[in-house]
């Protein structure tokens, strides 16, 4: 029986998670939940799956939850520290790491250094230390599995292949809610327009990372670190069906993809399993249903923050946190109504081409990194950007 622990167990990737391990009970135990502020959900979750250990993100909240589950024998933590508590249990044989942002580098990092298989959800981990990230994995000899349908469908199309016979990966985009959009419409963009993605169930920040194709830029930089390919060697096509999730094609021609219908619980089922695969109770593909599946370029003039995250992997060092920090940043303004949809790229880029790029040696730098773009970003936002 594989145990897990589940970084973001509240979240969109933490519900899919939890709904198959119930699928499989006779497969995986759940020793650890980390949680946010949603302390209702975490309730349930404890009542239903009785971890060991759980965590929530304010002391307050933890104390909230006490009450609440009094009697139950349950370990409940709280900010950063209870996070690592979690990720690094000395049961856990697997980390689901499904925080949202830069915020799960520290635990996802803990977790490794404590020799964790990671079912890594979190793609700002990779954004933010990629380099540290990945040497530390293969020094501790975990396996590093990626969840992100994208990078699930790569990792499969790479399967029994030589790597010097690729010649590009190729990650596909549904193109988010706005693909076909002009540009005075993407002048009133609303946060109910963009978090209206039209395939996928999303949380809300990676629903707007979604509509302004920072997310396929994030996943871009995590390709260039999971798979070690230069970023000349991974391109974006736009797949509004999202039935083939990405490709490989090699130097033959010949070009490996891997499809299925739009749900989470696939390729989170084969992290889980790897390398097998569960029996899921999912609907089949119906590729007759589906009729035609359509491809194309990305608009670079509507969709900028695609090409910043070209730019800020090919800056190296300290960029790509800066980058990722300032969209953090800037999607919760948007979020807010405190910034438009068009000044989400503008802060972004400005931030990153006021920071003075340094080599990454360390987390504690990235971490500086991250905070430097935050500040920066949010100078901007109160003064006034758009």
């Amino acid at each position: 029986m594989k145990k897990l622990a589940i970084l973001g167990s509240t979240g969109s990737i933490g519900v899919s998670t939890l709904a198959i391990v119930q699928e499989f009970p006779e497969r995986y135990q759940i020793v650890a939940l980390a949680a946010g502020t949603n302390i209702e959900l975490l309730r349930e979750q404890i009542e239903t799956f009785s971890p060991r250990i759980v965590s929530v993100l304010s002391d307050l909240d933890a104390q909230k939850l006490k009450s609440q589950l009094e009697g139950v024998d349950v370990e409940i933590c709280s900010g950063i520290t209870g996070m690592i508590s979690c990720a690094t249990a000395p049961e856990v044989d697997m980390v689901v790491a499904a925080v949202v942002g830069a915020a799960g580098l520290v635990p996802t990092m803990a977790a490794i250094k404590a020799g964790k298989d990671i079912a890594l959800a979190n793609k700002e981990t990779l954004v933010t230390a990629g380099s540290l990230v990945i040497a530390e994995a293969k020094r501790q000899k975990v396996n590093l599995i990626p969840v992100d349908s994208e990078h699930s469908a790569i990792f499969q199309s790479l399967a029994g292949q030589r790597r010097e016979d690729v010649r590009r990966l190729i990650l596909t985009a549904s193109g988010g809610p706005f693909r076909e959009y002009t540009s005075a419409q993407f002048a009133t963009v609303s946060p109910a327009d963009a978090l209206a993605h039209p395939n996928w169930e999303m949380g809300r920040k990676i629903s707007i990372d979604s509509a302004t194709m920072m997310n396929k830029g994030l996943e871009v930089i995590e390709a260039h670190w999971l798979f070690n390919f230069p970023a000349t060697m991974i391109d974006v096509h736009i797949h509004p069906e999202s039935i083939v999730h990405s490709l490989v094609e090699y130097r033959d021609g010949a070009v490996i993809a891997q499809l299925g219908i739009p749900d989470m619980k696939t390729p989170i089922a084969y992290a889980l399993a790897w390398p097998e695969r569960l029996p899921l109770s999912q609907p089949p593909l119906d590729l007759c249903g589906v009729g035609q599946l359509s491809f194309s370029e990305p608009n670079e003039e509507f969709f900028p923050c695609l090409q910043l995250a070209y730019a800020a992997l090919a800056s190296g060092g300290t960029v790509p946190a800066v980058m990722n920090a300032a969209n953090e940043v800037a999607v919760e303004a948007f979020l807010t109504h405190r910034l438009s949809f068009l000044a989400i790229s503008q802060v972004i880029e400005t931030v990153m081409d006021q920071h003075q790029s340094e080599s990454l040696t360390t987390v504690d730098q990235a971490l500086r990194a991250d905070l430097w773009g935050r500040h920066k970003a949010q100078e901007l936002i109160s003064g006034g950007v758009a």
